[in-house]
């Protein structure tokens, strides 16, 4: 009797153990990091190219084509930055000088009729570009691990630091994959 109760006890520690430690497993090799933060969908944006958000709040920056009513891109300005405060009524904004400057703006350069080199100004390595795709349309397009992708978003996980200079954990770039049409996630650790 007592040696079945030992048993058991024994196979209830092991459950035990078992569960505690898919339990600790699961928490400590979860790398993914996300931000705890729920961030809404730009909608209702007839030009918007991607946008991107990051925390430590929900309002987005929209990158938005700059073209006339006959669709002939702004060769100065071919696109156009500004925010949607949806923390404060969802209201348009334009971004600061600083914004604009040192963090969310963007450098470009004509390459070819309708095609442009795009760089952040805050990260110049990563190269985007605002072409036309098969569907007749501008999009901005982005190379990452040795994918092909049209842009839809493009997400900041920001972790402490300071206005200057933001404790960037990873970017990741969520797009369609122009080889098979499939969205995809592709994660830069910074």
């Amino acid at each position: 009797m007592i040696q079945l109760n030992f048993r058991v006890l024994a196979i209830g520690l092991f459950v035990v153990m078992q569960l505690f430690m898919v339990r600790t497993f699961a928490q400590t090799t979860d790398k993914s990091d996300p931000s705890p933060l729920k961030f809404p969908t730009p909608k209702g944006i007839a030009n918007q190219l991607f946008y991107l958000q990051r925390d430590p709040n929900v309002n987005t920056i929209i990158y938005e084509l700059n073209a006339d009513k006959n669709g002939v891109v702004d060769k100065k300005e071919p696109i156009l930055i500004y925010w949607m405060r949806y923390g404060d009524k969802g209201e348009k904004q334009d971004l600061s000088y600083i914004q604009r400057k040192f963090a969310y703006g963007i450098q470009t350069k004509q390459i070819a009729k309708d095609q442009y080199e795009l760089r952040f100004v805050s990260h110049k390595k990563l190269p985007m570009y605002l072409q036309r795709g098969e569907d007749k349309k501008f999009h901005v397009y982005v190379t990452v691990n040795q994918k092909k992708l049209q842009i839809e978003r493009i997400f900041v996980r920001i972790e402490g630091g300071s206005f200057w200079l933001p404790n960037v954990k990873y970017v990741e770039i969520k797009g369609m994959n122009t080889a098979n049409d499939a969205v995809v996630v592709e994660r830069i650790k910074v």
